[in-house]
Formats: C-alpha cells, structure tokens, sequence
C-alpha cells in the first residue's frame, strides 16, 4: 500500500477511552464478548477500507497496517484477527491464492512480478497455515475489481481503443494515473483476466495485453493475425521515430553549413550540404516504407470492416430464413380473402342492423308531421306582420295609488305609446276569435278591472309580444275589444294582468 495520500481517522480517533478499546486484543473466545468482539472487527474493517481506497491501492499487509494505524507510539494488538476476519468473509485473499485462480499464463509472469515471497506463501498455502506474516500481502476484491473497470474504461477512451495489442509499457504509461503503481496495474490485469475481459501473453519476450471489444463479453484469444497487425504497428512507431530523429540530424546539418559559410569555410559547408542530402534521402525511404506500412493496416482494418459486414449479412439471412419458415405466397393470399370476405360479412350484418330501427311508413308519417308544423309556423307569422319595437330600459316602478289585487302588476308596466299600432279592427277580432279562454284553463276576471288606464296598459302589454307592430300603439285608436291580440307565448302574462277573456269588452 503506497502511502500517497495522508490517512484520514474517524472522530472517535480523539476519544481516548474508545481508542484504548479499541487498541487492545481480541479475547480469545468471541463468545465471551460478541457485541465488543463485533463492533471491533466493525471498526477496523471499515477504517481498512477506506484507507486503500484513499491511497488508491489495491493490496495490503499487516506491516503497513501498523505503520497507517499508529497512534502515540501504540500499534493496535487485534489487527491480524481482523485480517483473518476479513478474509473469512471472502474481502481479503492472499495474492497467492489470487493469482492461483488465473489460467496458468498469467503465472509465468504476474507472480513473479506480484509477489515478494511467492515459494514461503506457497508453502503456507498447501500447509493450510492460518498465520498472518507481516509481509504477506492481501488483495482487497472490492478495490481490485473497482480498478479493474477504470483500467479498462481508460483503455477504451484512449488513442489506442483502435488496437488489438498493447504493449505492458504502453499501458502502464497510458494508466499511469489509474493505476500508480506496477503491482496496482498487474492485480487489474488479473482481474479481468479473472472476468474473460483481458489476456496476457507473451512475444519474443515481451509482454502484450489484449482487451475485449465494446459490446464482447469474454476477449478472443490472441491470434496470428493479431501478431502480425502488432508487428506492423510496432515497425509504424519505429519508422516513424527514425524519420523524426533523421529529420533533425538534417536540421543540424543545414545549420552547420550556415555557421561555416559565417566563418568562409566554404567546402566543409558544402559537405555538410551533402550530408544533409543524404539524411533526407534516408528520410524520404523511410517514409515510402511507412506509407507503405500504412496503406497495409488500413487494408487490414477494411478486411476486418468486410468481415464484420459478412458476419452481420449472413446472421440477417440465417434470421430471415428463420422467420419466413413457415410463410408462403398462397397463404399470404388465403389470408387476405378470407379478411375481406370477413368485411363484407360484418358490412352486410350492419345493413341489416340499420334497416330494424325504422321502416318507411314511419319516415313518411314523421315527414309530414314535419311539413305541418312548418305550415302552421308560416301561417302564425303571417297572421302576426310588423317588426316588434325595442324593448322598454325603464325600470317596472309602481304607480303612486296603485291598487291592490290583480291590478298590481298593471300599475308597475311603463306609460302607454301614444303613437298608433298599425293594426286593423280585423285583424284584432280574427285574432280574438282564435284565442280562447279554455286554452289557458283559467277562470274568468271580473269586469271591474277593465277600467280606462288598465285598458291602455292591456293595449300596450299586447303590443308588447312578438305578433305587434314596430310603431308603438295609438290609444286614442284603440278597439274596444278584447285585449287578446297576443300569441300563445304571452297569454300568462295576459292572465297575470288581468287581461280579459273573449267573452268580456272594454268597459
């Protein structure tokens, strides 16, 4: 565990009495004491934790522990049974035991890179020692796989997504922030060898890593063509470093010559001008070389592209021919006739469901019901002429002295126009014989209401409805009739005022 990063401490790191709890060793049996013996494991596991996730490692050993965990010159008795306790419940494991899980490739290389005592971890581990030694070293599994994916992820958003084959130096170059630290990097790489999401191998001793596509759930193993694509990748970055080295030495070369020229050293400057051709025609085979190179992976890259549009081609047709198994042409067409003959059933059986609710006899009757109504409609506005005057805006006040009884409302309608009606003594007595007092079923009123000014206001309340004339009605002109020139819509206003019945005249 690199110690990068300053340990931050929990608050009860200041309590005294807790800490000296704490300090001290585990009892032997935890049955004595459950409750302490947890809240002690409790403690230091999660103070374990989040003192390598601050320090951004990945392993651990007890010697660390003491040195991260000392406190006024004490070191904490209890921490190896914490140790034991954490692997117990599968947080911790030995780097041997680690790697062991790993396919046995990764064993030539990764334990001798991991471990600093591989034979004497060995040995413990075949022996089934429970011992925890001060230099063993233990992989936190929640931190290892939490590294694991930022490597990974870092990989993929890199310049170098684009290549099959990494080199080990590369990539510790590239995770140089992820992973810090080499046995940081080696103990990522295990776990996703772990997952199937990486694989390390081994090319004229060298040490590539290849990781799974986006989209892949294990990585492919490394193939020759892979090799190969990683050979001409490596002569890329070859040939492209001696260019830029060849292209300074030309540099340098030019500017000797003018230094010369300064001083009139006329034919060395010349030499080193001829020199200068020669690093540039170098230069310039070298870059042929390197197109060359070049034009071959991206030839590469487009068979790969051609591949993959094969692959996707022939799942397509694998599915289509799959899907259509069963489809043919002549039930295609079974299918629709027998929708359209479905239609026209289901039409048919609306038609009929339509033609039950009425019959034509009754459309005729309701048809000329209709035409009589419309007669009698034409009629009533024949018999009414004239355009109806605009409506009184004076509020209804009673007259001072008005009399009770039926004359109440009489006494609270406006002043009578003075201006003629426009209608004639027969059309007022056509009007009154039509109208009858049976309609209304009211009783008659007495004669004693019809009196001079109740007379002008029953004239007026008649001129009121909808069958008057626009000219406001003349009471010097008025027939000493009935006051029944009023349509159907007013005659309970009529009655309301006192207005007489057929059978009663003006007094």
């Amino acid at each position: 565990m690199e110690h990068t990063k300053k340990t931050v401490f929990p608050d009860d790191w200041e309590d005294e009495e807790r800490m000296n709890f704490l300090f001290s060793d585990f009892k032997e049996n935890r049955e004595v004491h459950p409750s302490d013996w947890d809240s002690k494991v409790e403690f230091w596991t999660s103070l374990v934790l989040q003192t390598c996730r601050t320090h951004g490692a990945v392993s651990l050993s007890l010697k660390e522990l003491n040195a991260a965990f000392k406190r006024n010159g004490r070191l904490p008795l209890g921490l190896t049974t914490v140790i034991q306790s954490m692997a117990r419940c599968g947080k911790l494991q030995r780097e041997s035991e680690f790697a062991a899980n790993v396919d046995s490739g990764w064993l030539s290389w990764g334990v001798g890179v991991l471990l600093v005592k591989p034979l004497k971890w060995t040995f413990s581990t075949l022996l089934g020692s429970s011992l925890v030694s001060q230099d063993e070293s233990f992989v936190v599994i929640e931190l290892v796989k939490e590294k694991a994916a930022d490597l990974l992820e870092a990989y993929r958003s890199s310049a170098f997504s684009g290549r099959s084959l990494l080199s080990f130096q590369e990539l510790s170059e590239l995770c140089s922030e992820v992973c810090p630290g080499e046995s940081s990097l080696c103990l990522a790489l295990l776990q996703l060898q772990r997952e199937k999401r990486c694989t390390v191998s081994l090319h004229e001793g060298e040490k590539i890593v290849k990781f799974s596509r986006p989209g892949q759930c294990r990585v492919s193993p490394v193939s020759e063509v892979d090799v190969g694509i990683y050979q001409l990748q490596c002569s890329e970055n070859l040939l492209g470093e001696r260019i830029k080295v060849l292209g300074l030495e030309a540099d340098k070369c030019r500017e000797e010559a003018r230094m010369l020229l300064r001083d009139r050293k006329k034919s060395q400057a010349l030499r080193c001008l001829r020199g200068r051709k020669r690093v540039e025609k170098r230069a310039d085979n070298l870059f042929a070389q390197l197109e060359t190179i070049r034009g071959i992976l991206d030839r590469i890259a487009q068979s790969q592209t051609d591949k993959l549009v094969m692959q996707a081609y022939q799942t397509g047709v694998a599915a289509l021919r799959l899907a259509l198994k069963d489809v043919t042409v002549e039930g295609a067409e079974s299918l629709v006739d027998q929708i359209q003959e479905l239609c026209d059933v289901q039409e048919d059986v609306n038609q009929t469901l339509a033609g039950v609710a009425t019959s034509d006899e009754n459309v005729d009757e309701l048809e000329e019901e209709l035409k009589a109504l419309m007669e009698d409609a034409d009629a009533m506005t024949d018999r009414l002429p004239g355009v109806l005057p605009e409506v009184p805006h004076n509020p209804l006040v009673p007259p001072r002295g008005t009399a009770q009884g039926g004359s109440s409302l009489l006494a609270s309608l406006p002043d009578v126009p003075t201006n003629t009606f426009n209608i004639s003594d027969q059309q007022l007595e056509e009007e009154l014989n039509r109208l009858t007092l049976r309609d209304f079923g009211q009783k008659r009123l007495e004669p004693a209401l019809y009196e001079s000014e109740d007379r002008h206001r029953l004239v007026y309340l008649c001129w009121l409805t909808p069958g008057g004339k626009s000219n406001p009605p003349d009471t010097a002109h008025a027939p000493r009739h009935s006051a029944e020139n009023c349509d159907g819509r007013a005659e309970g206003s009529r009655l309301a005022s006192g207005c007489p019945g057929p059978d009663h005249g003006w007094r």
